[in-house]
């Protein structure tokens, strides 16, 4: 009699299986329709096919019979499904509405030197610019008003600021709390710390946010004496209560991974807890470290609330005492307010894919630092 395979021995294990692959496939589809999307609503922006200028080239009615069917579609700004769906009299409609629009704008903002800019191209979003009512080229981002200025730069360097600075704070104090409970530390000791300080990642943001503004601000500022009471490094510290318990958790199993047997060794040879596990221990558990600190950045980037609540002023400054606006930030105080379609909202979503590229950029590098230090660690170059 023959041995029963696969589904019939085991239906209950492989349906169980299905499922499990089923779930799996279906996240990661999930994932990357998400990618997808957002590029999609942000191509636009990549290949320059948004024009914000106040003031732009109209086309009077009566010439529509001279435009062929594309140009006439993307004077319009249509889609080729809006386009092919609308008869000749919607078309001349929505070609006199543009036209009254110009004749709408009042006499000072048509002398505007700026009025005929085109502030979602990639000058005016990477490079300083003089506007008219400065006194010298600047890096902006104000998507209100007459003039939409669009400069992603201030939005880089407020994350970048927040971000390092709640690294800077939350990694040296996490890896000696990870170095401490694993290495150091007593059974009780242990048993106490490591879920105390795990628990920190269920406390909400906005908590985390609200202490942030009412309490830390102010003593940061008595103690520290600077002008801006809410800036990039009240957001930064608060930043790094986020982080702590997600480079901890990590960096002390990895650490907690490390054969028992190489801090006997150590303690054999006549070296103290403290050494064997800053000389022994630490650099033997570096990737997973590492690993941790990669995460950690990812985690302090993404966020969004705790910033939001601190400091949302997109000043450009390399001052850690200065007010800063994160990209996080900016999509989730804007979003509501951008029209569908619109270049404000194409720039949103622009945002959201470099924010993207940013931390796949960094996962990378982090993945290929790993396995560097994982051949060193085991005597391969």
């Amino acid at each position: 009699m023959g041995i029963q395979r696969g589904h019939r021995a085991r239906p209950l294990e492989w349906l169980a299986e299905r499922v499990i692959f089923t779930i799996s496939l279906s996240a990661i589809m999930l994932i990357l329709l998400i990618f997808i999307f957002v590029g999609r609503e942000a191509l636009p922006i990549f290949l320059g096919r948004m024009d914000s200028a106040l003031i732009q080239e109209t086309i009077p009615p009566e010439r529509m019979n001279e435009l062929d069917p594309e140009e006439l579609r993307v004077y319009l700004d249509l889609s080729p499904r809006q386009f092919a769906g609308m008869d000749r009299d919607t078309l001349q409609m929505l070609m006199e509405v543009r036209q009254e629009a110009l004749e709408e704008i009042p006499p000072e903002q048509l002398n505007d030197p700026d009025a005929h800019a085109n502030t979602t191209a990639w000058r005016y979003l990477l490079f300083p610019h003089q506007w008219s009512d400065y006194d010298r080229p600047r890096y902006i981002w104000q998507p209100i008003g007459n003039i939409h200025k669009y400069n992603i730069v201030p939005l880089i360097v407020g994350s970048l600021k927040t971000t390092l600075i709640g690294l800077f704070f939350a990694v040296p104090i996490s890896v000696g709390a990870a170095i401490y409970v694993s290495q150091l530390a007593r059974p009780r000791v242990r048993e106490i710390a490591k879920p105390t300080i795990e628990l920190l990642s269920g406390i909400p943001s906005v908590v985390v946010g609200f202490f942030a503004l009412l309490v830390m601000a102010s003593v940061f500022q008595a103690v520290f004496q600077y002008e801006t009471r809410l800036n990039a490094f009240v957001a930064g510290i608060a930043l790094g209560f986020a982080v702590i318990p997600v480079v901890f958790s990590i960096a002390e199993d990895a650490l907690t991974s490390v054969p028992r047997s190489y801090t006997q060794g150590a303690l054999a040879l006549g070296s103290s807890k403290w050494q064997a596990a800053w000389h022994i221990v630490l650099p033997a558990a570096l990737p997973g470290v590492f690993a941790a600190v990669v995460l950690g950045f990812g985690r302090a980037i993404g966020e969004t609330m705790i910033v939001l609540m601190v400091c949302s002023a997109s000043v450009m400054s390399w001052s850690i005492f200065d007010s800063a606006r994160s990209i996080t930030t900016t999509i989730a105080a804007e979003m509501a307010e951008a029209v569908a379609g619109g270049h404000h909202y194409r720039m949103l979503f622009m945002l959201g894919a470099v924010l993207f590229a940013v931390t796949f950029v960094a996962n990378l590098v982090g993945d290929i630092v790993i396995h560097r230090l994982k051949r060193k660690l085991e005597g391969r170059s």
